[in-house]
């Protein structure tokens, strides 16, 4: 029975089709953590995310667990909400529990707990931000070019005066994407005060509405006509809010968001919005952290995508279709 659980390619087909018969007759399971603590690892792989309220972190997920079935392997899927010391508790517990390795979407990948799961025997990848040092593999979109696509696509529209929404800054993606909405302003030639800047709490619907009610608050001719939010989830509820006081998407409000979640296309006014691969971002990663785990000669590698400008409604008007730019 151990060769045709743990070495089935020594069996020939007709001993392991009897032996197979005879352990669903008896109703036999196998005992994993036995097997668990032979080996000294899992057949499991977890993936920390920022948030899984957010519709992108369960798209690349999906990704995840794509790789890791056709590996043979289970996913732990764990939930930092934004919070350092939640997701240091996480890691602690996955060390602990002998996961095979780590996904991770850091609140700051420079952290120093995530530098020393490698040096203990837990390979980690981190996803959704690139990392320029070799200790880790990095899967990633180019937060910096998506923020320039976003800026670029208002002021290529006429508008000069925009409102940047994100927060809080301690996270890194939103720091890259507003880097890359001043990088788009200055190249333009308009003045760095001219980017508004609206900063959250958090990346949440709430906040956006909230964001909606301070922008639809400001005197017309100093409101922004434009807005580029740091995700999806804020860009709808800019929307909701903006909407619900009066304010037409796009004639007195252009929206980007960013991610290009589901809901974007299904919004009330369709959401233009930076697209990342997040399917292909979670699968991506998860290869790379099944080669760490069982390659000896695995070498570290930095993957970045490019983000694609999805243009609708929110920023174009109802004549316009709907397409990549």
């Amino acid at each position: 029975m151990s060769n045709v659980l743990n070495r089935p390619e020594m069996v020939s087909p007709a001993t392991r089709a009897k032996v197979e018969a005879a352990m669903e007759s008896l109703g036999f399971v196998r005992n994993e953590s036995a097997r668990q603590l032979r080996a000294g690892s899992s057949r499991i792989l977890a993936y920390l995310m920022l948030d899984a309220g957010n519709p992108f972190f369960t798209d690349v997920a999906k990704g995840v667990e794509e790789a890791a079935r056709e590996a043979g392997l289970s996913v732990f899927l764990c939930n930092s909400n934004e919070d350092a010391a939640r997701e240091a508790d996480y890691l602690d517990l996955l060390e602990q529990q002998r996961v095979q390795g780590v996904l991770i979407t850091p609140i700051d990948p420079h952290t120093p707990r995530i530098s020393t799961l490698p040096m203990r025997g837990t390979p980690v990848v981190v996803v959704d931000r690139s990392l320029d040092e070799g200790m880790h593999c990095s899967v990633a979109v180019d937060d910096v070019l998506g923020g320039e696509v976003a800026l670029g696509h208002l002021i290529e529209l006429g508008h000069e005066r925009i409102a940047f929404v994100g927060g809080p800054n301690t996270i890194g993606q939103v720091t890259d994407r507003l880097e890359g909405a001043r990088n788009a302003l200055q190249d333009a030639g308009l003045p760095a005060e001219n980017l508004v800047e609206l900063t959250t709490a958090a990346l949440t619907v709430a906040e956006g509405r909230g964001a909606g009610q301070r922008l639809a608050g400001l005197p017309a001719d100093r409101r922004p006509t434009a807005a580029f939010c740091a995700n999806d989830l804020l860009a709808l509820g800019l929307l909701q809010q903006c909407v619900s006081l009066g304010l037409r998407v796009p004639e007195d409000l252009a929206i980007v968001g960013y991610d290009d979640i589901e809901f974007a296309a299904a919004a009330a006014v369709p959401l233009t919005s930076v697209r990342q691969p997040r399917h292909l971002l979670g699968k991506t990663a998860a290869e790379l952290l099944l080669d760490e785990s069982s390659n000896p000669d695995h070498e570290h590698q930095r993957v970045t995508f490019t983000p694609e400008l999805v243009v609708r409604t929110s920023t174009r008007g109802k004549t316009a279709g709907q397409g990549l730019s």
